[in-house]
């Protein structure tokens, strides 16, 4: 699955002609954490293999995470373990409000290590402790307090029009800004603000103004027409 999820988001970085990845599970849960099988051949590996077999996830996360299109977690039923970290790689979560979660390695005498870039990055350190250490479990609506996900909703319908109303922002908008726009964010989150960051910025926003999507954008504005990337 693991490897599966990797070549699959390998692919995508290079689909110029997809403008939003949509994540979600078949079957009762969305993910509901490491098989079980998979974690009795765990205990026999050695320290090698345990590297090279957590690299494996980690990387898998990363290129999630990397993808320059708009990534979306349509979650329920269950996000345990790595299944939250799938959801906090991505851009933005959608959770049933009941929708079960929780961090649970500690219970297993394990660490969150491979998720916790991803997971940290989304609800940041303090709630990540706190769960962490903890191994408590919470739902959709407290997965959306601390922003784990952006929305949680009541019913199926209102994931599927989530799905389709996350799908309009995408293709309204340039996928060259909306990866600039991730990469953006990503460089200036922590930054000192001085005025090295506002020429940092300054520049950023200069190249915007001056490449095609920045001048066929403000061009289709100006004419009342709608641009060339929106269907």
């Amino acid at each position: 699955m693991i490897g599966g999820l990797r070549e699959t988001f390998e692919t995508l970085k290079g689909a110029d002609h997809v403008r939003a990845v949509f994540l979600r599970g078949a079957g009762e849960s969305f993910c509901a954490g490491a098989d079980i099988d998979w974690m009795q051949r765990a205990a026999t590996y050695t320290q090698e293999d345990n590297e090279t077999d957590a690299l494996t996830l980690a990387r898998m996360l990363q290129h999630l995470h990397d993808l320059p299109q708009l990534t979306v977690a349509l979650v329920h039923g269950a996000a345990m373990g790595g299944g939250a970290g799938l959801v906090a790689a991505c851009d933005i979560g959608v959770a049933l409000t009941n929708t079960r979660f929780r961090f649970s390695e500690v219970r297993l005498g394990l660490t969150p290590a491979t998720i916790s870039p991803f997971v940290i990055e989304a609800i940041g350190p303090r709630w990540a402790k706190a769960l962490f250490a903890s191994a408590e479990g919470f739902d959709g609506l407290f997965a959306e307090k601390i922003g784990l996900v952006q929305y949680a909703v009541e019913t199926e319908a209102e994931l599927q029009a989530m799905m389709e109303h996350l799908s309009e922002l995408a293709l309204a908008a340039a996928p060259g800004a909306v990866a600039d726009a991730k990469q953006l964010v990503r460089e200036v989150a922590g930054q000192r603000i001085d005025d090295s960051l506002a020429k940092e910025t300054a520049r950023r926003i200069a190249k915007r103004r001056g490449s095609a999507e920045g001048k066929e954008g403000l061009a289709a504005f100006l004419a009342k027409r709608k641009p060339e990337w929106k269907a």
